[in-house]
């Protein structure tokens, strides 16, 4: 099988590295980027370095680019890729991409699916990329009524086959309400917390709490404010929320209320529990 990666950043650059390292595929390689392109050739992360019209020669094409900047891709090229050739999407919202593409490309009869494998680092671009970036994580699919059934199983297959531990089949509607709360409100937290004005004094005070909850603050602003946006209404829910359930915490402790608080945190950690047992 012939693939093609668009985008060798972090996460197309270790599917690049997963495909070598896991089959004898043949990965063809696009990046705006000539040092990008070097350094996977020179890691030998892909095969070959092609431009947008030699897609029609790849019989799997991988969109790994920021949101926007993937509708724009196959919607420019949607008249290069391989007829019955299949072509996924890496982004982290699903909704507004499959709207965007997926009727386009069929009326070019080429198969899309979108996916979203649930992987990442702090870090990002290709210097990042590993060839286990993937070990144990999982590989959500999101077809809707028009996809093909070949297409699901087919990209099941290689996404099990390059190490992924589990494939998830979700609904673009449903994946874009439960990222929100996973993956987009830690963010949020996340960079909202590290911003007291206590932070400058943390130097001996902090340890795996002040780490665990500012890993992600480490963020690329540009692909997660396009992100959030993308997603407003379920990320907006879980804001909702979470204030909501902040403000409980407030209340009982500016109010002295050891019992109410108490409970809150006895809820909490039942809930943690339970999470840890469904796995």
């Amino acid at each position: 099988m012939k693939i093609a990666i668009i985008g060798l950043g972090l996460i197309g650059g270790s599917l690049a590295k997963c495909i070598k390292k896991y089959t004898d595929y043949t990965v063809c390689g696009i990046d705006i980027s000539g040092t990008t392109r070097a350094a996977a050739l020179a890691e030998e992360a892909i095969d070959t370095v092609i431009e947008p019209e030699a897609l029609c020669s790849c019989d799997l094409s991988i969109v790994a680019l920021h949101p926007n900047e993937t509708i724009e891709f196959i919607l420019e090229h949607k008249n290069d890729f391989k007829p019955d050739s299949i072509v996924i999407d890496c982004c982290g919202v699903k909704q507004a991409i499959v709207e965007a593409v997926e009727q386009p490309l069929s009326e070019c009869g080429v198969r899309y699916l979108g996916c979203h494998p649930m992987a990442g680092r702090e870090f990002s671009g290709f210097a990042y990329s590993l060839d286990n970036l993937f070990e144990k994580a999982s590989f959500i699919m999101t077809p809707t009524d028009n996809t093909k059934m070949s297409a699901i199983k087919e990209i099941s297959s290689f996404a099990y086959k390059i190490g992924f531990a589990k494939c998830v089949v979700s609904s673009p509607s449903e994946h874009d309400e439960i990222i929100a709360f996973t993956s987009q409100l830690a963010h949020v937290v996340s960079s909202a917390y590290i911003k007291s004005p206590i932070l400058d004094k943390r130097a001996g005070f902090s340890a795996g709490s002040f780490k665990d909850l500012t890993r992600v603050a480490y963020l690329n602003a540009d692909m997660w404010t396009t992100l959030f946006l993308m997603n407003s209404r379920a990320l907006t829910d879980e804001l909702d929320c979470i204030i909501k359930n902040l403000s409980d915490y407030r209340k009982c402790i500016a109010e002295g209320d050891a019992e109410t608080l108490h409970r809150l945190l006895e809820e909490g950690t039942a809930l943690k529990e339970k999470s840890n047992l469904q796995g």
